[in-house]
C-alpha cells in the first residue's frame, strides 16, 4: 500500500499544501529583483543561514508516525473493507492481521463491536463517525473514530480506524454508576420503610396501594399513604406529598405520617386533623410544605368525608360506572399556616371505587394538569376488578415506567356490594330512644331480639345486651335528645353505638366504693374488645364499643 498517495488525500492535507505554495510564492523575488517581503534581502539570507530548517507535517513519513502512536490504528480499503494496514499497538492488542483480507474475516473484533455498519456509513457519507467506550474482546474499552480517506487519481477510498484506550475512564464511570445505584437503592429502601409495610384491612372496604419511586437518581420524593381503622366500623384514609426530593423530604414525610396516625386516634373530623398537621408541618421545617388529603369512611353513612390541603381531588366511580370528582373544599398546603380548613363529602355507596393519588400519576411537563386528571377519570371509568387490578391498570394507563421522573403513590378503595350469603354477614339495626324510664328496658329488649335473630352465641348475646344497657344508661344520664341506638354486625365483629345531642365526651374513670355512678364506661371497656367516643357533625357525640366475633359466629 502506497502511504504517500493515501496521506496526500487525508483530510486537511490539501489546505496545508496550498498554504505552503502561497508562502513560497510570496517569498520569491519578481523579475525586476524586487521582493514583496518587508524584510530586506540581505536579512533574509542571514536568517536562512542561521536558522535550521523545520520540516512540515506533510514531510513526515506517515507509516513511521502511525507505527509509533500508542493508539490502535487500522486502515481498510474498499466496500468490503480489506485490510491495508494495522499499526504495532493494534497488533499488540489483537494480533497481527494479514493485509488484503476483508475486515469481516481479518478483523473479527470490529465485527463483534458492531463497527462494520459504521464503516459502511463512513464510506457512503464521507463523514467521520465515532463510537464511544466499547468493550473489546481483549477486555479493554476503546473509543473508535472512523475517518474517510481517499486515494489520489481515482484510486479508491477507505476508512482509517483510530481507537483510543479509555479503559480507566470506563471503569471509573462504571464505579460511579454502581455507587449511584447503591445510593438509590438505599434511598428507596428508606422511603419504602417509612410507608406502611402492610395495609390495615377494614371490614367494609377492600383496599390496595402502590408506590413507584421516580427517576433513576438517588433523590426519592416524599409521597406517602396510609389506612387507619378508627373502630366502630369507620376507616381513615390518607395520602400526601412533601414538596421536594431527597432524604429531607422523606424524613418530613415520615414525621407527618406518624403524626396522622396519632391524630387519627383522636377520631377528629378531617378538617381538624389537617389543622393539627398544618401547625406541626411548620414546626418540623418552615421551608417544607406538603399536600395532603385525609378522609373518613363510615359504612352507615354511605359517604366519604374528607378535607384537602392543596392536594389533587379524590375520584369516585359509582356502581354504574360514572366518575365524580371531589373538587371542593380545598385549602392551602400544610406548612403555610393561618388557614382554616373545611370538610366536604362525596357519596361512596356499595359497589363504588375511590382513588386517591399524588401528582406524579397525572402531571406531565407537556400537558395541562386538568387534562391529566381527565385522562385518569377516563381510565378509572373503564377499570374494573379488584382494587389491586384497578391500581395496576391506572398506573399503566398513565404511562408510569421505571424511569418516570416523579414519585407516584396510588390508593384504591372499594365498598363492595354484598348480596346473598355474604350480605347476611353485614347487618344493621337501629332504634330511636325517646327518653323516660322505659328507654333502657326498651333498648335491652331491642338488642336482645336483634342479637338473637343474628344467631350469636349465648355468651356474646349476653355481653352485647349488657354493653347496650350501660351505654344507653350513660346517655340517658349525661346526654340530651335526640338519642339513638345502632347495632351493626360485619363478618368479623359486633358494633354497638349510642348517639345523643350532648358533645361532652365520656372518659373512663375509677369509681370509689361509695359512688353511685361512674362504672358504666369501665364495665364496657372491660367486657368489649375496644371502645371509643367522638363528636358528631352538627353537635353531639357517639359512644361505641365492639366485640370480635368468635370463629364460627360469622356463618
Amino acid at each position: 500500500m502506497n502511504f504517500t498517495r493515501w496521506s496526500a488525500r487525508l483530510p486537511g492535507t490539501q489546505r496545508r499544501a496550498a498554504a505552503r505554495t502561497e508562502t513560497a510564492a510570496a517569498a520569491t523575488p519578481d523579475r525586476r529583483g524586487e521582493s514583496p517581503s518587508a524584510v530586506p534581502a540581505a536579512r533574509v539570507e542571514q536568517l536562512t543561514d542561521e536558522a535550521e530548517p523545520i520540516p512540515g507535517v506533510d514531510e513526515l513519513p506517515v507509516r513511521e508516525v502511525l507505527d509509533r502512536v500508542p493508539a490502535l490504528v487500522a486502515l481498510v480499503h474498499g466496500t468490503d473493507h480489506r485490510v491495508a494496514y494495522v499499526n504495532g499497538a493494534y497488533a499488540t492488542a489483537f494480533g497481527e492481521r494479514p493485509p488484503g483480507e476483508p475486515a469481516r474475516e481479518a478483523l473479527p473484533e470490529l465485527a463483534e463491536l458492531g463497527l462494520l455498519p459504521l464503516l459502511d456509513q463512513v464510506l457512503r457519507s464521507g463523514k467521520p463517525r465515532t463510537l464511544k467506550s466499547r468493550k473489546a474482546p481483549d477486555g479493554r474499552s476503546y473509543t473508535f473514530t472512523c475517518t474517510p480517506v481517499a486515494e489520489g487519481d481515482g484510486g479508491g477510498s477507505g476508512v482509517l480506524v483510530f481507537a483510543t484506550d479509555v479503559t480507566d475512564h470506563a471503569e471509573a464511570a462504571e464505579r460511579l454508576r454502581a455507587s449511584e445505584r447503591r445510593q438509590r437503592e438505599t434511598a428507596v429502601t428508606l422511603q419504602r420503610s417509612l410507608l406502611p409495610q402492610e395495609l390495615e384491612e377494614p371490614d367494609d372496604l377492600r383496599i390496595a396501594a402502590t408506590y413507584h419511586p421516580g427517576g433513576t437518581e438517588a433523590a426519592v420524593g416524599g409521597d406517602w399513604y396510609d389506612v387507619i381503622t378508627l373502630g366502630g366500623g369507620r376507616t381513615a384514609l390518607v395520602i400526601g406529598d412533601v414538596m421536594g426530593r431527597g432524604v429531607r423530604a422523606a424524613a418530613v414525610m415520615g414525621q407527618l405520617r406518624t403524626a396522622v396516625r396519632a391524630y387519627a386516634r383522636l377520631d377528629l373530623p378531617p378538617h381538624e386533623v389537617l389543622q393539627l398537621l398544618d401547625g406541626l408541618a411548620t414546626e418540623i421545617d418552615a421551608n417544607q410544605i406538603a399536600t395532603c388529603v385525609y378522609a373518613i369512611h363510615d359504612p352507615n353513612e354511605g359517604r366519604l368525608v374528607y378535607a384537602s390541603a392543596g392536594h389533587l381531588p379524590i375520584l369516585v366511580r359509582d356502581e354504574h360506572g360514572e366518575v365524580q370528582r371531589a373538587d371542593e373544599p380545598t385549602g392551602p398546603p400544610l406548612g403555610t399556616g393561618g388557614w382554616m380548613h373545611a370538610s366536604g363529602s362525596i357519596a361512596l355507596t356499595p359497589g363504588s371505587t375511590a382513588v386517591l393519588y399524588t401528582d406524579g400519576l397525572v402531571e406531565r411537563r407537556d400537558e395541562d394538569l386538568d387534562e391529566g386528571i381527565a385522562s385518569l377519570e377516563r381510565a378509572l371509568a373503564g377499570a374494573t376488578g379488584t382494587p389491586q387490578v384497578v391500581c395496576d391498570r391506572l398506573v399503566r394507563s398513565a404511562g408510569v415506567t421505571a424511569d418516570h421522573d416523579d414519585d407516584v403513590a396510588v390508593l384504591v378503595l372499594q365498598h363492595p356490594a354484598r348480596t346473598g350469603p355474604d350480605g347476611d354477614l353485614f347487618r344493621n339495626a337501629a332504634l330511636e330512644l325517646l327518653g323516660g324510664v322505659e328507654a333502657a328496658p326498651r333498648a335491652r329488649a331491642f338488642a336482645s331480639g336483634v342479637l338473637t335473630s343474628w344467631r350469636f352465641p349465648t355468651e356474646l348475646h349476653d355481653l352485647g345486651v349488657l354493653a347496650t344497657s350501660e351505654l344507653v344508661a350513660n346517655s340517658l344520664q349525661h346526654g340530651t335528645p335526640p338519642m339513638r341506638l345502632r347495632l351493626r354486625r360485619t363478618d368479623r365483629r359486633l358494633i354497638i353505638e349510642v348517639t345523643d345531642g350532648d358533645d361532652h365526651l365520656p372518659r373512663r374513670r375509677r369509681a370509689e366504693p361509695a359512688d353511685e355512678s361512674g362504672r358504666g364506661i369501665a364495665i364496657v371497656a372491660t367486657i368489649a374488645s375496644a371502645w371509643g367516643s367522638r363528636r358528631t357533625p352538627g353537635g353531639g357525640k357517639a359512644v361505641w364499643c365492639e366485640f370480635v366475633l368468635p370463629k364460627g359466629a360469622s356463618r
